[in-house]
């Protein structure tokens, strides 16, 4: 692994900055690509992104490689000399790692533009961590000026042995959508409930009502997530509260399922106000969709894999990781692919999102030579 790499990781880690607030991290990839001699740059894509075009010296297609850039609203708990400078903001999900890969394979690839087969696009995204910050770029255009024909990005993955590389076909990421429902009864004394409509009653039974969406109505064979992640009502113990707010996440394997979902969560919360004398309003936000590989792209990514970390080092996740990717977006708009890095480690097993978590530097390295590999794939 080069210095460079362990280097530009540190720096990011250590400057993390929140979703499209990343203005200081924008800026320092700026002057780095333009370092490399990548003068062909465009900023404040997607309110803070980068794209940089380095065209080849060969006949090609238009490779557009992403790394994400924004880092999560965590106080970092990790006792290592690059912890984060700034208080109650971590990159805790591995982008630190992914803009090193992507900014020293930008100036690897453009030491090497002679051997690039057509056109090469490094995009640094903002905003993924649910804030849609690629659609936003694509919004801004950055699938044209050049008109990208492929896509590839990558995670690093605390789930999978450092010099491991998890590729699979078809579906690859779930949905992410969220629900908003307020529960509407009548307030009285907590001593009285029968004078009253309690709102609290009717939230508790609705929390397990909906899984019977996963259990009951979705086919065993399709992944599907149904999780109230915030449930308040009430400002006292001897109060029956008039109303109940729950949010939630949806998430799904299956673009058809995902979309018979809306209904499946209003048709319980609609029963079960009737049956407990409540009323209710209902807000449903699609937010990312599946993340489906292309097989052709994949493919690709699979034999690049093999030459880069042996056959034997190229697996399959067991596991169906629920996590949403806004990638997803590009992916629905060109052919494109999604894979994994494995970086755990002795010291690095932490889980995504975890105060603790660290990555094993050594899958810096398996990165960069995939995305160096990938753009010089014609």
């Amino acid at each position: 692994m080069t210095t460079e790499l362990s280097g530009y990781r540190r720096h990011f880690h250590a400057h993390p900055e929140l979703s499209l607030e990343e203005h200081k991290t924008a800026a320092f990839i700026e002057r780095e690509l333009r370092s490399f001699g990548i003068d062909e740059i465009r900023k404040h894509v997607g309110k803070t992104g980068i794209l940089a075009t380095l065209r080849g010296g060969k006949r090609g297609p238009v490779t557009l490689l992403r790394a994400d850039m924004d880092g999560l609203p965590v106080q970092e708990l990790n006792d290592v000399p690059y912890r984060s400078v700034h208080g109650g903001v971590m990159h805790a999900c591995g982008h630190d790692g992914h803009m090193a890969i992507l900014l020293s394979a930008a100036r690897e690839l453009a030491m090497r533009r002679d051997e690039v087969h057509g056109t090469i696009v490094f995009c640094f995204q903002p905003g993924e961590e649910g804030h849609s910050g690629n659609k936003l770029m694509i919004d801004d255009g950055a699938l044209e000026n050049p008109h990208v024909d492929r896509t590839f990005a990558l995670h690093l993955y605390s789930g999978l042995e450092a010099g491991k590389i998890g590729v699979r076909d078809g579906a690859f990421f779930a949905s992410s959508d969220r629900f908003d429902i307020e529960l509407i009864g009548k307030g009285g004394h907590g001593a009285m409930p029968d004078k009253a409509v309690d709102p609290i009653v009717g939230a508790a039974q609705l929390v397990l009502l909906l899984q019977t969406i996963a259990g009951r109505e979705v086919a065993p064979r399709e992944p599907v997530v149904v999780t109230v992640g915030s449930l308040h009502s009430g400002t006292t113990f001897n109060v029956i509260p008039e109303r109940a707010a729950l949010q939630g996440t949806v998430r799904a394997f299956d673009e058809s399922v995902r979309n018979e979902l809306p209904e499946r969560i209003e048709r319980l919360t609609a029963g079960l106000c009737t049956a407990m004398r409540l009323e209710y309003r209902f807000a449903y936000h699609w937010v990312y969709p599946v993340t489906v590989n292309d097989a052709g792209v994949n493919a690709i990514v699979r034999e690049v894999a093999q030459a880069v970390a042996g056959a034997h080092n190229v697996v399959d996740p067991h596991e169906i990781v629920m996590w949403s990717e806004d990638m997803s977006f590009m992916q629905q708009q060109r052919p494109g692919a999604y894979f994994l890095i494995g970086a755990r480690g002795e010291s690095a097993r932490e889980p995504h999102h975890s105060a603790h978590f660290d990555i094993d530097e050594r899958a810096l390295q398996v990165g960069f030579d995939m995305m160096v590999a990938l753009g010089l794939h014609g």
